[in-house]
């Protein structure tokens, strides 16, 4: 079975999440998701959907938004007998998209007070795979030294800077530029954005 986990924490950039998860699902990948709590707010705010508070009714939330055939698992913040919590259980790939610079601080500097920080540091110590998605700015030497200690670490950073060449022509196109980077990066194949100098993907790409 493919596997994988994908946080979504505070920072501005829900679609990017979104349409991650999406595209995640579509190519037949099981994905561990964990939302945080500023998250939901976040979402609610940028794609006008508010989340509900229950457990079991978030995840029958995420199954309504985007159908998931089964291949999707979502864990709450204080889950720690999920498969994420440790080496022996967790995905070899994690993804945090967005990243808020307080979940950077706190990977950074080694703490695990929920889910998400345990689940990026079992990843680093693992020497898995963790790509950052941080989405802010401007950057405070704070934040660059956190994403350089990561980088050290053997994380990705990628910040979500979606660029032009492509010529975009809307929201989504956008979205798809950062999506479609996070893909490579993790080293699943795409077929959002055509790479440069590469013939066009098909009907209708980019």
């Amino acid at each position: 079975m493919k596997e994988i986990t994908l946080a979504i924490t505070g920072a501005s950039g829900a679609p990017y999440a979104h349409r991650l998860l999406q595209e995640l699902l579509n190519q037949q990948w099981h994905v561990h998701l964990l939302i945080s709590k500023a998250a939901m707010m976040v979402a609610a705010v940028e794609q006008g959907a508010p989340w509900p508070s229950n457990h079991d009714k978030q995840a029958a939330f995420v199954r309504e938004q985007i159908s998931d055939q089964g291949r999707l698992s979502l864990y709450g913040k204080d889950d720690w007998m999920s498969p994420v919590a440790s080496g022996s259980g967790a995905p070899n790939t994690m993804i945090i998209c967005p990243c808020s610079t307080g979940t950077l601080a706190s990977i950074a500097t080694g703490q695990c007070d929920n889910l998400i920080e345990r689940a990026a540091d079992v990843v680093l110590k693992e020497s898995g795979k963790l790509i950052v998605v941080p989405r802010e700015t401007p950057l405070s030497e704070i934040h660059l030294n956190n994403m350089l200690k990561l980088k050290r670490a053997g994380a990705v950073i990628l910040p979500a800077s979606p660029g032009f060449y492509h010529q975009p022509q809307t929201i989504a196109d956008l979205v798809d530029f950062i999506v479609a980077r996070i893909l490579k990066s993790a080293g699943i194949d795409q077929q959002l954005v055509r790479p440069w100098g590469q013939p066009a993907l098909g009907p209708g790409a980019l």
